[in-house]
């Protein structure tokens, strides 16, 4: 990727962004080090052939078209220029190469392409009589930038919250049920109802189904992905987010003793049914956060609401959905894991191009993206851009942190003897792999979970088979908890 930065008579101008060829001149890294040139039209425009005009270092500005890039290069280069722009014939870039069995391609000038629009407005100024400059360099993306780092924190903290909330519900359920088995010995106790009020269990064939729909999903957001569309997906993304910061904002206020009453009262509201006073009083500020949001999304500091919205959603869905064993979890993330690679790597041989990286770019849509990931702007980044993380990144493995967490703390595990504290080390260290395997690969998208589930899986299935907890968690998912002891007295007694 080349800058080209401009200068209209003697005053600084826009800034464009062009493609270079793999032949020819590297370009500097550094604006600084960028030589300020005279920009001059080409004559043929196509340079084809010898120009008309005399050059003496002049970057010569050229159309695409009648003969391959080579030759253009090469005749600007013979000319006298220092470079040549190639202004392409559509909005999008386009890679120079080389054409086959080309023999005169040791080019000592530098060749970059310009998108259609950008060539057209220098093109305008040119004609116009106007004087204009350029400066063409290349600077380099950082190897780890400070964006990642801050995303890395955000996607292990949400998960980490998350685990330790629903283990906590884990346990109060549990104490609950031992209450109730102590005070109604006589009484029939539904237990599968206590455990599983408002939470939801997924069970193997579910776990399969999610990928598949996922898939569907992911080919249907492909095909259809245009402005109105992205739109739909922002209308449901605002109202998963609203839910989602009402519930975290609930269950944090309800644990100050001043919120618990208006917590623990409720009013039947219609198509609702009970609401808790405290849930009716922090809904506005959620439905007006979400709004606002939607409305000025496109500004540089929506990404902060954004995030906002997407974490706390991930974390209600985390205290909802539950994995109830090990045997689930491996079914889930294993599916997953082919998911990720396929939609990203195979789908290019069926449909020209990665589904999963058009879609996360929102391609074709006008947007930066579709809202279902958490994302942070690139701070040292000359190129600008987001770090990104999908949902499916955090609550896939999220789950089955969570469930360590649930067995830790029922089994009564300290973090040593436990699991949650490998398996979350597990998931930290994935997503650092992924992020170096990013860069390593010059900024081409990964699946993060090809590295997430064998760390986080791999982990926890070594380790429950070399402590012997295997059988447990895989068909359980819960260490074997005693029924407390309870005393009959006969009739009569006192």
């Amino acid at each position: 990727m080349v800058k080209v930065a401009t200068y209209i008579n003697g005053v600084e101008d826009n800034e464009y962004v062009g493609v270079g060829a793999r032949f020819g001149l590297t370009l500097e890294s550094k604006e600084k080090h960028a030589n300020l040139s005279t920009l001059a039209l080409a004559d043929p425009p196509d340079c084809c052939s010898k120009p008309r005009n005399k050059l003496s270092g002049e970057v010569i500005l050229a159309h695409r078209g009648n003969c391959s890039f080579t030759a253009k290069a090469n005749v600007a280069e013979d000319a006298g220029a220092s470079a040549i722009l190639i202004i392409n014939n559509q909005t999008e870039l386009f890679k120079m190469v080389c054409e086959v069995n080309e023999t005169d391609v040791k080019i000592g000038i530098a060749a970059v392409m310009l998108p259609q629009d950008a060539g057209a407005s220098l093109e305008k100024y040119l004609t116009s009589s106007s004087t204009v400059k350029v400066q063409l360099y290349s600077p380099r993306r950082p190897v780890v930038d400070v964006a990642e780092v801050f995303l890395w924190l955000m996607a292990v903290g949400t998960i980490l919250c998350a685990s330790y909330w629903s283990a906590w519900s884990a346990r109060e359920a549990a104490i609950e049920q031992d209450k109730l088995l102590k005070d109604g010995s006589d009484e029939f106790i539904d237990m599968d109802g206590v455990r599983s009020s408002g939470i939801v269990n997924i069970n193997t064939a579910s776990a399969i189904l999610f990928v598949v729909i996922a898939s569907c999903f992911l080919v249907m957001l492909y095909k259809l992905m245009s402005y109105w569309f992205i739109e739909v997906l922002v209308v449901l993304f605002c109202i998963g987010g609203v839910e989602g910061l009402q519930t975290c904002l609930v269950a944090l206020l309800s644990c100050f003793r001043w919120f618990q009453p208006a917590g623990e009262s409720f009013i039947k509201v219609p198509f609702f049914g009970a609401v808790s006073y405290l849930t009716l009083a922090v809904s506005p500020f959620c439905i007006a956060f979400a709004v606002v949001w939607a409305v000025f999304r496109r500004v540089s500091f929506a990404w902060i609401g954004q995030d906002i919205l997407g974490i706390a959603l991930i974390i209600t869905v985390l205290q909802i959905v539950r994995v109830p064993n090990l045997k689930v979890g491996t079914v889930l993330l294993s599916c997953a894991f082919l998911y990720d690679i396929f939609w990203v790597f195979v789908s290019k041989w069926w449909f020209k191009e990665s589904v999963m990286i058009v879609v996360a770019r929102g391609d074709k849509s006008g947007e930066d993206g579709i809202p279902m990931l958490l994302k942070i702007p690139r701070m040292f980044d000359p190129w600008g851009g987001y770090s990104i993380i999908g949902f499916g990144d955090i609550i896939l493995p999220g789950l089955l942190v969570a469930f360590s967490l649930r067995y830790d703390w029922l089994a009564k595990k300290n973090l040593r003897a436990g699991y949650f504290l490998w398996a979350m080390t597990a998931y930290g260290l994935g997503l650092l792999i992924t992020y170096a395997a990013l860069n390593m690969m010059d900024g081409h998208g990964q699946p993060a979970l090809l590295y997430i589930v064998p760390f986080t899986l791999g982990t926890f299935l070594t380790l429950g088979r070399q402590r012997g907890d295997l059988k447990t968690l895989w068909t359980m998912g819960e260490p074997e908890r005693h029924c407390p002891h309870i005393q009959f007295q006969p009739p009569g007694s006192q």
